[in-house]
């Protein structure tokens, strides 16, 4: 442009007629469009690929289908955790805990005898207990508490409970089972896996029936694959309280994976 403009100066400095002059400065200017034309379809074939992507992708997206796909994977409990306690009662509040503490050491030394794995105390606990009569409140006694729990091989738990109570536990709080930390995160990536082989089976099910295509996956959503809930041993302690030798029968947890997939066509 500003070589043009110099020819232009050039022009209009030189001494020529009028009429020669107009002449000269048409012809230039027409060299100029001449000069543009040359790229213009440079310009009109990029303006066209950014007109065109917007429409290509929306089209893209008008023509998708989303399924979700569920995965499922069964692992065995390999942990028992237990959970049990003492109780003693009594009209004195010093008697009871001291009472409620040797029982509660008894039951602590049988199972460390028995290498249980995660022996915690759970909860101490020492409370008045009141009689309830013609509204009145009347003070007749103490109860003490001592919780335990521990972790133990599911094929040993009625074994040790057995022997926790005739120890002194005179509480069986329940039993739950689960399987170890790594077999559930194992469990849990191939229930992923499960998930996603089963959203494409749908999608490929329902896209071959209408004679379509599954062209490529725009979106992913992994819904979750959540820890199994713990298998809980209701009713403990009437079982216990038989004196018969507690069957204890961990089965199965299921851990549970769902994916969504969005697929063009």
């Amino acid at each position: 442009m500003e070589q043009g403009n110099d020819q232009e100066l050039n022009l209009q400095n030189l001494q020529i007629e009028p009429q020669k002059l107009h002449k000269l400065q048409k012809l230039q200017k027409s060299q100029k469009l001449q000069g543009l034309s040359r790229f213009l379809p440079l310009v009109l074939g990029i303006l066209s690929i950014g007109l065109a992507d917007p429409v290509a992708a929306q089209e893209r997206m008008l023509r998708t289908l989303s399924v979700s796909g569920r995965g499922v994977e069964t692992i065995a409990a390999t942990i028992a955790r237990v959970d049990l306690g003492v109780e003693f009662q009594g009209k004195n509040a010093s008697e009871v805990q001291q009472e409620v503490a040797s029982r509660s050491n008894a039951v602590v030394n049988l199972l460390r005898t028995q290498n249980v794995e995660n022996l915690q105390t759970r909860g101490i606990r020492l409370e008045p207990v009141y009689n309830y009569a013609n509204d009145r409140q009347e003070l007749i006694g103490y109860r003490g508490t001592n919780k335990l729990s521990f972790r133990v091989a599911p094929d040993r738990a009625g074994q040790i409970v057995d022997g926790a109570v005739q120890a002194g536990a005179t509480r069986i709080e329940g039993i739950n089972f689960t399987a170890s930390d790594a077999a559930i995160d194992q469990a849990q990536q191939q229930a992923l896996r499960l998930a996603t082989q089963d959203a494409q089976k749908q999608a490929d099910t329902v896209l071959s029936s209408l004679n379509l295509t599954r062209r490529e996956i725009v979106n992913i959503q992994v819904n979750g694959a959540t820890p199994p809930p713990p298998i809980f041993l209701r009713a403990a302690s009437e079982a216990f309280a038989q004196g018969a030798p507690t069957p204890v029968i961990p089965g199965d947890q299921r851990v549970e994976a769902s994916v969504t997939l969005t697929i063009s066509y």
